[in-house]
């Protein structure tokens, strides 16, 4: 539909709702691996998940909206400065789902006012699995790494739909043109990706330092390197960014203090300086513990000496996600005997079993339990 431009869409394509494919199959198999992770919302009402047809008895079509929020900043470029954060460049500018709900809700009173139908509009606010249904609508395809990719804007796009009670007439679906191409598969830190179109989050960047809620296992904190907000990777690498837009939605621009940010800089946050800091932005929803937790992941991977009279306040951090990543970028970047004087003043009184474990676990070593 030409009218979605005119509302600051990139892009949008239309299906018919009684010939979606169903995902039930699909998506049992990925519940029943535990590849979710603890998303315990891809389990719930995974029955609508899987067909959505489900969700809404009386919807016949099903627009899928793109909104580019490419702008032309790239991880990759910021993984040799240890002392910066890599934030992912979805999260630098403003909450997407602010700026592309206020769009949803413009648009779809002019499709109301001029189809004079009802609709129901979601944009990550409902069981809606909308990749698979961007590919069937022919907005790209779903890409070795399972996101969607576009010949016009490469891997940049977010996606929203709009479900209308009316036939509108669909569009075809795309043809997948990532050929022998296995970039995505092989860049990813963690081995993510078990197999073109799979993958297990339980591994993935993006989902360790946004979803994952308790602390990072041992095992995947060296991978993790500077990330501290997400990972873009497999979207970065894909050969098809080339052809990559750049947006002219100003509410997808990078905060400048987001770019390239030191790490320093975030590890004096207190509960109202992460608020404050992060209002409008999607970081905010990880909340001020996760997020210095990744940061003193950051912290422990930099080699930075210098950062160690930042972390020691953290040891007595109110939060035990805090305080047991402190204890391990302690141990990583500052020397045995100086490790040793902190554990001797901190140690004693602490009465968390993953903080205790990080302060005393080695690979021969017992794990502490309560």
């Amino acid at each position: 539909m030409a009218a979605a431009r005119d509302f600051g869409f990139d892009v949008a394509s239309i299906i018919d709702i009684a010939k979606t494919k169903s995902l039930k199959d699909e998506l049992n198999k990925f519940l029943e691996n535990k590849y979710h992770g603890d998303m315990e919302w891809l389990e719930n009402r995974k029955e609508y998940r899987s067909d959505p047809k489900k969700l809404w008895a009386e919807a016949k079509s099903i627009l899928i909206l793109g909104s580019n929020y490419h702008f032309d900043t790239n991880s990759l470029d910021l993984l040799d400065k240890k002392d910066v954060g890599i934030i992912s460049v979805y999260a630098r500018g403003r909450d997407y789902h602010l700026s592309i709900k206020k769009k949803l809700k413009a648009f779809s009173r002019w499709i109301l006012d001029n189809y004079h139908c009802q609709i129901k509009y979601f944009v990550d606010t409902a069981p809606v699995m909308e990749k698979p249904l961007a590919m069937q609508a022919g907005i790209g395809w779903q890409g070795k790494h399972t996101n969607i990719v576009s010949k016009e804007y490469g891997s940049w796009l977010f996606l929203s739909s709009i479900f209308l009670d009316i036939k509108l007439e669909p569009n075809f679906e795309s043809k997948n043109h990532c050929g022998s191409c296995n970039q995505c598969i092989d860049i990813c830190p963690t081995n993510a990706i078990i197999a073109p179109y799979k993958i297990d989050a339980n591994k993935c960047i993006s989902y360790l330092t946004i979803e994952h809620k308790s602390h990072i296992p041992k095992e995947y904190r060296k991978q993790i390197g500077n990330r501290i907000y997400g990972c873009d990777d497999c979207l970065a690498i894909c050969p098809w960014n080339k052809y990559a837009k750049k947006t002219n939605d100003i509410d997808f621009a990078p905060r400048e203090e987001l770019i390239e940010p030191t790490l320093r800089s975030f590890l004096t946050l207190k509960e109202s300086d992460f608020r404050e800091k992060f209002s409008g932005s999607s970081i905010k929803r990880v909340g001020r513990d996760r997020f210095i937790r990744n940061v003193l992941i950051a912290v422990g991977n930099s080699n930075n000496k210098n950062l160690i009279k930042d972390i020691v306040p953290l040891l007595k951090d109110n939060s035990e996600l805090v305080r047991a990543m402190a204890v391990w970028a302690l141990k990583e970047i500052s020397s045995s005997n100086d490790f040793e004087r902190q554990k001797n003043i901190y140690y004693k009184n602490e009465i968390d079993s993953h903080v205790k474990n990080e302060w005393i676990r080695s690979d021969n070593q017992i794990r502490v339990t309560n």
